[in-house]
């Protein structure tokens, strides 16, 4: 490996970091003639195992052949590694964002004025409620398999030949299994803590007036990843101080969904319609959830939640190809000799990024759960019921005891094909089809780039010092295309569920972009007595976008709820026109060398950073599409809030639809409908299971008296210029010859854009994502054979995004720390044992919105070790 702390003229631009090359291991370079080589094997054990093998292997092996004269070599390596684990964690959908105006949004209070509200926000104040709370568990496999071959041929002692070949292989698979419970609203009760920055809801119960479900989604999600890379390299020394280097290398990195459907992602909703009351409790900081359950109307009437009370909702699949191919040509002239040096080059390289996408959803027994039992009933033996609480170690959660998994691809194809052969009405149209959104996105990026550096030994006041200067530039040129579906609509399918329907047309999109930049970097370091080193840089480095980021497509979300009641329709889109991120950094240091092994050093570096990729949100229509849930007058969904609001009932999202519903069964008569709903009322409530049956029987597509939608459309963008500085503190130190020691290192790290937690939910924030300080202690022994590492790493909290979502919320990542253990012995010179422990102590993570009170994201993370064997011939 090569490090550069620093930006260097004669490597290819990418970052504001360091850059890290990795060279092709080079027989002739680094064996002797004949045969020599290692091989190693692991044995790997993780604790968080389920249902895979506790322990699963790990080998590789390094094989090196050179002939008696020293002018043909080849290098051969291969690895191989499996590992299985599990993942319990807590999680929450989105957390909605609003400003109370008189109290908070009344689709959230009963009409009747009977919720209970602690700690009600004051007017002005932003709060935010949770959208759902879950629990789930995964199954997770990885196999990877890597090799390269390496070919290096010397016909003279001036000219070097050398060719290679890479592959490498990774395989991902993920059985996930989820327990969610969601609010149909209104709510009977909610606590707030006021004593964040915005009012976070940290309880909240309702009671339904009947039964609603509790979701069990089943997921299979498997990825398969490929790497072919071709290189060659030729050195040819012109004379005793200078040489002409050529490198190629053309390589294809394939990426796509690898379930046994071909998907990246199967879903299968389901749930049990059997809820009657239920809680979450976020006070501990993580979703405590309760519930009481009430089979008799639409279970199998058995007092307890089991398999044949649960019933199929929706099948969705997500499937992505990406092939990226990129080419790549150096040319170079080095001159060196004893105390100087001088490159000068030219670099071409060619990338294509294409992607091909499709989705699909397909309506089982719908999000109204229109057939409890029909897993059991076609699929017997499919669902297995277990305990979800049991995979939490650390993790709080609430009532989790009874929960159900199967394999998503499993129910699928005994579920799917027989919706879809259901026609009730004998008109050859299906009742349960399979709606299916494609796409496309090519991405073209040519880079051409000439480059010089020269760097020189000299004494300065009579004391070593060293210069290195370069100059790049880089032109760069992007094409983007994209083949995007126009959907027809948005389908309101249930009280808070949508599906945007895909139209039968497609339209292709363009875009391009280009810019070019003289790239210059300056190291300077002086040897300030023997054993004092400063050292001074700058450079000037970009930072590219992210190819996803230079499609030139436009996405459409579906809302999360109804708009009128504080739903937000999202979309997406993107930019092909994207400037890099610039950064001119400056680096100052200080090393002090007291002894062979013993060493301090302090630094200061500052990025000036200019053209900065953030996200923003912008509010546009996207395809035409129309929001049937916007309220306004004339509209439908208008007509049924006035409804609601003589009626004197809840403003919840199942009356809405409900009504809506009845508008339309009953061919636009609104007196018709008011009729028919106010003869379903019981005690001013409708029954969750008359309810059930308008979600089961009818959908609601927009039509003209329904208002444009207006979508929070994220795209990324060059945001403002930002600064980032630091401090970077390191030390080692070993006592005498006892082979203890000790290794620190602190990094210190600020940023003068930072993210108001109380920001407008309405306007675009711009921040700095993923700074933090950073620490780590080790403690080390090297003596007799034996090889001690003890390691306490720790990392700040930090933001992880911005504006995400229709209210432009951030998302941080809490601090976390680790402790991980390496040791190893040389039983003689050719064999080594070692052993590792990662994690020792089982530390977890967790991510908020906002304000910590607004848990997104709790994992729990478990131990993992290894024992280990490597032999040297």
């Amino acid at each position: 490996l090569e490090v550069y702390k620093t930006g260097q003229a004669i490597l290819p631009s990418g970052g504001i970091g360091a850059t890290v090359n990795i060279k092709t291991r080079r027989p002739l370079d680094s064996a002797d003639p004949g045969i020599s080589g290692t091989v190693g094997a692991k044995l790997n054990m993780d604790t968080s195992v389920d249902r895979g093998d506790d322990i699963t292997p790990e080998l590789s092996g390094i094989l090196n052949w050179v002939n008696p004269n020293e002018t043909f070599g080849v290098g051969l390596f291969a690895s191989y590694s499996k590992r299985d684990s599990g993942a319990a964690s807590a999680q929450i959908n989105d957390w909605i964002v609003r400003r109370a105006e008189g109290g908070i949004d009344s689709s959230y209070l009963r009409g009747d004025g009977s919720t209970v509200v602690t700690n009600m926000p004051a007017d002005g104040e932003l709060y935010a409620i949770p959208q759902d709370s879950r629990y789930d568990f995964a199954d997770l496999s990885r196999e990877r398999l890597n090799g390269q071959l390496v070919f290096q041929f010397r016909p003279s002692d001036t000219l070097s030949l050398t060719a290679d070949y890479t592959f490498a292989q990774n395989e991902n698979d993920e059985l996930r299994y989820e327990q969610t419970n969601w609010f149909a609203t209104p709510m009977d009760q909610i606590i707030f803590d006021t004593g964040q920055p915005v009012a976070t809801a940290v309880y909240m119960q309702e009671f339904n007036g009947g039964t609603k479900d509790i979701g069990f989604e089943q997921t299979n999600r498997a990825t398969k990843d490929t790497l072919d890379s071709f290189g060659f390299n030729a050195e040819w020394e012109l004379s005793d101080h200078g040489k002409v280097v050529f490198d190629a290398h053309t390589s294809k990195a394939e990426s796509g969904g690898n379930n046994p459907l071909g998907h990246l992602a199967t879903f299968t909703g389901i749930g049990a319609p059997v809820i009657n009351q239920h809680s979450v409790d976020y006070r501990t900081g993580y979703p405590i959830q309760a519930y009481e359950i009430d089979d008799s109307a639409r279970g199998n009437n058995n007092g307890v939640l089991d398999v044949g009370d649960v019933a199929t909702q929706v099948f969705r699949s997500t499937s992505t190809d990406m092939e990226h191919q990129v080419d790549e040509f150096d040319l170079r002239y080095v001159w060196e000799n004893d105390n100087s040096n001088f490159t000068v080059g030219a670099n071409y390289r060619g990338t294509e990024m294409t992607s091909a996408t499709s989705n699909t959803q397909q309506d089982l027994g719908s999000w109204g759960l229109a057939f409890p039992g029909d897993i059991e009933q076609y699929a017997p033996g499919l669902l297995e019921q277990y305990c979800l609480s049991c995979q939490f170690n650390d993790v709080p959660v609430g009532q989790a005891d009874i929960a159900f998994r199967a394999d998503a691809v499993d129910l699928w194809r005994a579920l799917a094909p027989l919706y879809e052969g259901f026609d009730a009405n004998n008109d050859g149209v299906s009742d349960h089809p399979i709606n299916v959104t494609p796409g496309s996105n090519t991405v073209e990026e040519n880079i051409l780039a000439l480059y010089a550096a020269f760097g020189m030994q000299a004494e300065l006041a009579g004391r070593p010092a060293r210069i290195n200067v370069g100059l790049r530039y880089e032109d760069t040129d992007v094409k983007s295309s994209t083949v995007q579906n126009i959907p027809q609509g948005i389908l309101w399918t249930a009280d808070n569920d949508f599906q945007v329907l895909p139209g039968s047309t497609s339209e292709d999109v363009s875009g391009e972009g280009s810019y070019d930049h003289f790239l210059p970097n300056v190291d300077f370091s002086i040897d300030l007595t023997d054993n004092l080193v400063a050292r001074a840089s700058y450079s000037k480095t970009i930072g590219r976008a992210a190819y996803t980021n230079l499609y030139a497509n436009e996405t459409a979300n579906a809302p999360n709820r109804p708009t009128v009641l504080g739903g937000s329709l999202t979309g997406s889109s993107n930019n092909p026109n994207l400037l890099p991120l610039e950064s001119d950094n400056f680096d100052v240091s200080l090393e002090w060398y007291y002894g062979d092994t013993n060493y301090v050093s302090v630094g200061y570096f500052r990025k000036d950073t200019q053209n900065f990729i953030g996200q923003g949100v912008v509010e546009q229509n996207l395809f035409g599409l129309r929001d049937q849930t916007g309220g306004i007058s004339g509209s439908r969904s208008g007509d049924a809030l006035d409804i609601i609001s003589s009626l004197g009932v809840d403003q919840s999202e199942a009356n809405l639809f409900t009504l809506v519903a009845l508008i339309d069964a009953n061919n636009g008569n609104v007196a018709a409908a008011q009729s028919e709903f106010q003869a379903n009322l019981v005690n001013g409530v409708l029954p969750q299971g008359y309810v059930d049956s308008i979600l089961a029987a009818y959908d609601v597509v927009a039509d003209g008296n329904d208002p444009l939608a207006l979508f929070a459309v994220q795209k990324p963008l060059n945001a403002d210029d930002a600064e980032i500085d630091g401090w970077e503190i390191a030390l080692q130190h070993f006592f005498g010859d006892t082979g203890f020691g000790v290794a620190a290192n602190y990094t210190l790290v600020d940023g003068d854009v930072t993210l108001d937690p109380a920001g407008d939910p309405n306007a675009n924030q711009f921040a700095l994502v993923g700074l933090s300080d950073s620490a780590n202690l080790t403690l080390i022994y090297e003596n007799h054979g034996w090889s001690a590492r003890l390691a306490y790493n720790w990392r700040d909290t930090f933001l992880n995004a911005t504006n995400q979502g229709g209210d432009r919320s951030g998302i941080y990542t809490e601090d976390y720390d680790q402790i991980d253990l390496s040791v190893s012995y040389d039983i003689w010179d050719k064999l080594t044992v070692a052993f590792e422990g990662i994690n020792l102590t089982g530390e977890d993570q967790r991510q908020y919105h906002r304000v910590p009170a607004q848990v997104y994201y709790a994992y729990e993370l478990e131990p993992r070790y290894s024992l280990g064997l490597r032999y040297k011939f």
